[in-house]
Formats: structure tokens, sequence, C-alpha cells
């Protein structure tokens, strides 16, 4: 009988595709034999998950999960839109959300993660469930907030099953006010992010790239008006207030009323509550934003797959 050590397990993992505990599994019950564990995981329809590795997957689910203080969003890719209303996928995404909680944004933190009740890893778990699905699934990304005092609240937009969907988002408020209503004002707040998709919370946090590319965008706009340079110089901060409206979430129109700014309605907020409302922060996850998709030709696809 071979040794199995990691060396081995992962030529297998490498060979298969197949998680780390299967791998060790399907060695054990092969005396080590490499060729002998391949089989074992073909069989048990394990390696099926390295040929679908490479499909696009851009549907899927956003996961959203609040406990105490802390709150997480994970981004779990699909092939189909179908597979988000496969209750075990769902599931998957319930778990691992809860688990970034603990693990934060740190997506191979979030991987290397004991799923619970698996005696596998989340990464282990996911390629299982990939073998048990059919189809390529990632687990792409994660977020967490946290306060010291105060509340976390999420919304998550046309949701499938709670706190999963196609868009969600946290915000987090520090104060001392009551709970309650400022976990009211939270949620109307993340709805508004999901409606608005701000960029930066303040104009302090807006990314000095694309400032500076927007700045020189209006700045060739203006000069076609033939002003002198210092003129241009104050047409284009001016427009740029126009442009930390669009942006910024602190400078947006509130989607609820369409008139307040953002920061004021925080403001008015804070006033009735009889405490200071800080936005310390928010995440916002619209599924699939980013990935390029495979629209293909499906004439064909279908041809093909008839054998012609």
């Amino acid at each position: 009988m071979a040794e199995i050590t990691a060396a081995l397990v992962k030529e297998l993992r490498e060979k298969t595709g197949a998680g780390m505990m299967d791998c060790k599994k399907a060695l054990a019950e092969t005396a080590g034999d490499l060729e002998g564990a391949v089989d074992w995981l073909r069989k048990k329809g394990l390696s099926a998950a390295a040929k679908k590795a490479g499909r696009i997957a851009a549907e899927g689910l956003v996961g959203a999960a609040v406990e105490g203080a802390v709150g997480a969003l994970a981004e779990v890719n699909s092939e189909t839109d179908f597979v988000a209303r496969n209750d075990k996928f769902q599931a998957f995404v319930a778990a691992v959300s809860k688990l970034a909680l603990s693990t934060g944004s740190d997506v191979e933190a979030l991987k290397a993660a004991a799923f619970p009740g698996t005696g596998r890893t989340v990464a282990d778990e996911l390629t299982h469930l990939i073998a048990t699905i059919g189809e390529n699934l990632s687990l792409r990304r994660a977020a967490t907030l946290s306060v010291g005092t105060g509340v976390i609240t999420s919304y998550v937009h046309n949701a499938l099953a709670p706190g999963l969907g196609k868009i969600g988002v946290l915000v987090a408020l520090e104060s001392t006010a009551a709970a309650e209503p400022l976990s009211a004002l939270g949620r109307q707040l993340a709805m508004h992010v999901a409606a608005a998709n701000p960029q930066a919370l303040d104009i302090a946090t807006v990314d000095p790239k694309a400032l500076d590319r927007e700045r020189e965008v209006l700045r060739e706009q203006a000069r076609t008006s033939g002003k002198p340079e210092a003129i241009i110089d104050k047409m284009v901060e001016g427009r740029l207030r126009k442009f930390y409206e669009e942006v910024v979430l602190l400078e947006q129109v509130y989607v609820i009323d369409g008139e307040s700014r953002v920061k004021d309605v925080v403001a008015a907020a804070a006033k009735q509550l009889g405490a200071p409302v800080e936005v310390a922060g928010f995440a916002r996850f619209a599924l699939g934003e980013g990935i390029q998709k495979d629209h293909g030709d499906f004439a064909a696809e279908v041809a093909a797959q008839a054998g012609r």
C-alpha cells in the first residue's frame, strides 16, 4: 500500500477537481492507488466538477446574514437561473453567508472554513454540490460590516427565500438610539442603496482615479466654451457636484421620497431619535455584476447535442 501523502492528495485533486476530503477518502479506499482513486471518484460522480469548472457561472444567489452587530453578504454563482431555486443550493448559500460573519470578506478563509454537519470544508462542499447539481458553481466573493454601537441592517431585493436573492445590501449605522427605529431607518437606506447603486459613502471616499477621470472629461467639455482657464476650473468644480450626486450615497436624492438628500434624511432621523446617527458603511452585491456572460449560439448548441 502506497503512503497517502499530501503530494498524492494534491495530484489527485489536480487530476479530478474533486475536494480534498473526497480525494483522501478515495486514496484510502484504493490503498493509495492513484488511478484506482480516479476511477473511484468517477464512479461516485465526484470528478465531474473538473469538467464543469471552465463553464461561465453568472447566475445564482446573493445571501445576506446579520447577527448582532455584524452583517455579511456572500455571492455564489451558477450557470443557470434554474439552480437558484434548488433547495440544496439555497441551503448552501444561506450557510456560507452565516459562516462569512466570522471569516470576514476573505474568500479563501471562507472556503477553508468547516461546512456545518459535513466534515468537509466550504470548498469541498461546493465541489460535492457541483457533482450533485451538475453545473459549475463558484463562491465568488463575500463582504462584512460591523458596528461598535448601533445596528447592521440588510435588504435583499426580490428575495427567493429569506436572505437570498439577486441583490443584497448591508447598511451600518453607528448610534446610541433605540435599536428598533434605527433598524427601520437602516432598512430604508438599504432599499435606497439597492435602487441607486452608490459607489462611495461620502465625497472623501470617492475613488481618486474615478474622480480624476471625471474631472478631465468635464475639463475637456468646458474648454469647448472658449472661456479662460480660471473660469473653466470653476465650471468643472460646479459640474463635479452633479457627479457626486450620482455616485455618493450621502449626496444622492433619497429614492423613498424623491426630494431629500440622503444626508438630510439621516440628520432628520437623528433629530427625531434624539441621538446622533452616522452611516458607518454599506455593501451592495448585485448578482453576476462584472462577469462576462456567455450568450453563445443556442441553435448551434442544440444541433451539437443532437449529434449533427
